[in-house]
């Protein structure tokens, strides 16, 4: 099968997009795996598949795929790059698209100066949304890790994330703790980490070890979680400056009940055609 693609990235989290709609894909997890790497494929953080919608309300349907071939419910930089890519192969001329995902449907905006905002949904807070294993719903929660106790934020944005607040981005234990807070029993689907250091009330620094990934250059969803749990925790004005190794986004939350809308860059590196 020979298949076109679009290599992408925002803030560095890479992507390869394809066109599920002009052309025929048939994807396996093998077939994913080897896309993904970077030494025999074309290499990727995930790959974004766009397909006609399920939905009639909306205008397009993505899935969204890690590294390793399995299929994630949301990606907000994945997102961004989505928005870019439809319109760039004049598969919409929308500045304002609506996407189903598996984790809901989200609402994208190109905007003039080529940034794409994204209205995110609702974060979910209790506990058996995101999903994790908790008696009652609190802004921090205790997780016992080897005998160590750290505090945590726990919240979906489609996918779940669980944030603590570090002294130092830098000095971060992100290959340590990581992959032990993803696989911690107390989260049945596994769990993206965000490590984050608040600057001010209006910026915080952040590295996110993602689901299947590791850490990646930057994570929308990540970003996302963690402004909620900063404003949760009362630590946060509602218009946040988010720097993660990648670059900036801009978050925005208004508060509970309300979406989470970030704002940001997405690139198309170059275009492809590979056999698989």
């Amino acid at each position: 099968m020979r298949l076109r693609f679009s290599k992408m990235h925002g803030l560095g989290n890479d992507f390869i997009v394809i066109d599920g709609i002009s052309q025929s894909v048939r994807l396996t997890p093998e077939k994913i795996r080897f896309l993904s790497d970077r030494h025999f494929g074309v290499g990727c953080d995930q790959l974004l598949l766009v397909e006609h919608p399920e939905n009639p309300a909306v205008d397009f349907r993505y899935r969204i795929f890690n590294c390793d071939g399995t299929e994630v419910e949301n990606c907000g930089n994945g997102a961004r790059c989505f928005a870019v890519f439809v319109r760039e192969r004049r598969l919409t001329g929308k500045r304002r698209i609506k996407v189903e995902t598996a984790g809901g449907i989200i609402e994208l905006l190109v905007n003039d100066k080529g940034d794409v905002s994204v209205n995110m949904g609702v974060p979910r807070l209790v506990p058996q949304e995101i999903p994790f294993v908790a008696d009652a719903r609190a802004s921090t929660y205790e997780l016992d890790v080897d005998g160590q106790t750290l505090e945590i934020s726990s919240v979906s944005m489609g996918n779940p994330h669980a944030v603590m607040l570090v002294d130092k981005v830098s000095e971060a234990p992100v290959e340590i703790l990581g992959p032990r807070v993803e696989h911690h029993a107390r989260f049945p689907q596994r769990v993206n980490v965000g490590f984050m250091q608040k600057i001010s009330a209006t910026e915080i620094d952040l590295r996110v070890f993602e689901r299947s990934a590791g850490e990646t250059l930057a994570c929308g969803t990540g970003a996302c979680a963690a402004v909620v749990a900063g404003r949760l925790r009362n630590l946060l004005n509602e218009n946040v400056k988010v720097n993660l190794p990648g670059g900036s986004l801009q978050i925005s939350w208004a508060g509970e009940g309300h979406p989470v809308i970030m704002t940001g860059p997405a690139v198309t590196v170059f275009h492809g055609q590979i056999n698989i």
